[in-house]
């Protein structure tokens, strides 16, 4: 693991440039358009719910009045709402420099989307997978444009089962959300592969946030919640506008290549200044994320431009 010298006061302004992030309106995904809006970069807030998201886009704005922010409702766990947004967007916008797939939940009781995903992997990773196709073209045609999907060190336990894809014979939603998150990443592996083979001029980069305190924890048990949060705040984790780090390298380190995987740079990758970092061999087997790009396909019901 190198050292990180990157700073997001480094980087120059990006007017002209224009950011869909997932889940913008709390979290790491507020602190992502929160940073992006600094830089002058016209960002779609891409939300489930629009007050927050205009709430979020309110303090955005007293913080830099001159943003260009944009609120526009998607719910990553319904394909129709995917499929709706992205025709919203084309209507309006030519082109697209910075995808990022921020948004997921973590560890909920077992559900199924009205699609018949298990929610993790439906919001996870599912409605980002078709979110990227459908936007895939627009990306490419967009010189230096970028996706930077969201994984998390919960990947290092994930595997891909083919065989209860969904959860269903067995429901352990540790084991969900890891499988949702090792997917993630082994779809930006893949989308990297395929930009390459196509010779585009865009890069498929991941980003995980270490330990960050977010409303993701809001599933975890009564009782785990009010021994295990105090000791996880003051010791382990960091607050969102340092989990966000890795993803802001990702979207603006120029010097980043296709394929990279930033987190922090600290104990076990927990918290920390964002730098490269090693994900697990399972996630770099090709066959199993290009058998997983098909079976998406399949499900979601919408073929790859590339």
């Amino acid at each position: 693991m190198t050292k990180s010298t990157w700073n997001i006061n480094d980087v120059p302004f990006q007017k002209g440039r224009i950011a869909i992030v997932t889940g913008a309106n709390t979290g790491l995904g507020f602190e992502t358009v929160l940073a992006l809006a600094s830089k002058n970069m016209e960002v779609i807030l891409a939300c489930r719910n629009m007050d927050k998201a205009q709430n979020a886009q309110v303090r955005i704005l007293q913080k830099y009045p001159n943003a260009k922010l944009k609120c526009m409702p998607i719910d990553l766990s319904s394909l129709q709402s995917v499929r709706t947004f992205a025709a919203d967007y084309l209507k309006e916008y030519q082109h697209l420099d910075l995808l990022i797939n921020n948004a997921g939940i973590m560890i909920p009781p077992f559900s199924l989307t009205e699609d018949g995903f298990e929610s993790q992997m439906g919001a996870n990773y599912f409605g980002h997978f078709l979110l990227t196709l459908l936007l895939l073209k627009t990306i490419i045609k967009t010189p230096n444009s970028r996706i930077v999907s969201l994984s998390s060190i919960a990947h290092k336990s994930g595997k891909i089962n083919f065989d209860d894809l969904q959860s269903q014979k067995s429901y352990s939603a540790v084991q969900a959300y890891a499988q949702s998150k090792l997917a993630c990443l082994m779809f930006a592996y893949e989308l990297q592969r395929r930009l390459e083979a196509a010779g585009s001029s865009s890069i498929s980069v991941a980003a995980h946030p270490g330990l960050s305190n977010t409303e993701l924890s809001r599933h975890l048990p009564k009782l785990a919640s009010l021994i295990f949060m105090p000791v996880f705040t003051t010791f382990m984790a960091q607050d969102p506008s340092k989990g966000a780090l890795p993803t802001l390298r990702a979207a603006l380190d120029e010097n980043a290549q296709g394929g990279d995987y930033y987190g922090p740079d600290g104990w076990r990758e927990f918290k920390g200044l964002p730098v490269t970092v090693r994900s697990t061999r399972r996630s770099q087997k090709e066959e199993t994320a290009k058998k997983l790009w098909e079976v998406s396909e399949s499900l979601v019901g919408e073929k790859s431009p590339i």
